[in-house]
């Protein structure tokens, strides 16, 4: 009910504004972390958190590009709290760098925001050489998250306030390969579809949330871990888009 601006069972629509659904909310004294910060749904998820009181540290892989955005946000909000620290998703070295000082900043975190990611790219690996798609939007997020995992669970027992853990996926889960995730093929260049390597990591995404989700209710964690589909956007997320992968998309679609 929510396409065309109908209000759901929530109160907002697809037109409703991070800063409309955030409306009345106070979140000083929390901290959240959003990877992918430096542009499109990330910079604003920071803005926005910024907004609320919440002390906001931007994981990119810019650092120039994420300066820019924590100084427009200071622009515009003065009392904004925003670190900005490098983090490449698509290297596990830096994963466990920016890990590492954080934890050793001693920060606390409630929320970590896993947003950052790439879609349909033409087939390359990473530094760690696995596909780069699966390397950057899962692999990359599985393992920041697990890291920053005790430090989340500490926040939650320390402050009594539920922890969130937020997922960004899509609704391109739905276009992954025939058998889901290619487990065994997930350097395979002879095979490789990007709209179909896109949704398998997304996919993975959603798998990650569910699970994650289950063992912390299991634990009795106050941490709520949930992936979500942001809806059709229009930001640099489609730069490597084209007819030809819309193309390819049907071929992913026969498949299913």
């Amino acid at each position: 009910m929510w396409i065309f601006g109908w209000k759901g069972a929530s109160g907002f629509s697809a037109c409703s504004t991070a800063e409309q659904v955030t409306q009345g909310i106070d979140g000083t004294g929390l901290t959240a972390i959003v990877t992918g910060a430096s542009s499109g749904i990330g910079a604003e998820t920071a803005r926005v958190l910024a907004l609320r009181g919440v002390h906001t540290i931007m994981a990119i892989r810019n650092l120039e590009a994420g300066k820019n955005v924590a100084e427009a946000i200071l622009k515009e909000i003065p009392t904004a709290k925003i670190d900005v620290m490098q983090l490449d998703l698509s290297s596990m070295t830096s994963v466990r760098k920016f890990a590492s000082e954080y934890i050793s900043s001693g920060f606390p975190l409630n929320i970590l925001i896993n947003n950052a990611g790439i879609m349909a790219t033409p087939f390359m690996l990473s530094q760690d050489n696995i596909e780069m798609q699966f390397a950057t939007n899962h692999v990359g997020h599985f393992l920041l998250t697990d890291l920053l995992l005790e430090t989340m669970k500490r926040t939650a027992r320390e402050s009594n306030q539920e922890g969130r853990i937020v997922n960004v996926s899509s609704e391109g889960h739905r276009f992954a390969y025939r058998e889901g995730i290619r487990f065994e093929k997930i350097n395979d260049e002879s095979g490789y579809i990007s709209l179909c390597a896109y949704g398998q990591s997304k996919l993975a995404n959603i798998l990650h949330s569910s699970e994650l989700s289950r063992r912390l209710k299991e634990d009795g964690v106050n941490i709520t871990a949930n992936s979500l589909h942001p809806g059709s956007i229009a930001t640099n997320l489609l730069r490597y888009h084209s007819i030809v992968n819309e193309a390819l998309s049907m071929h992913c679609v026969s498949y299913w």
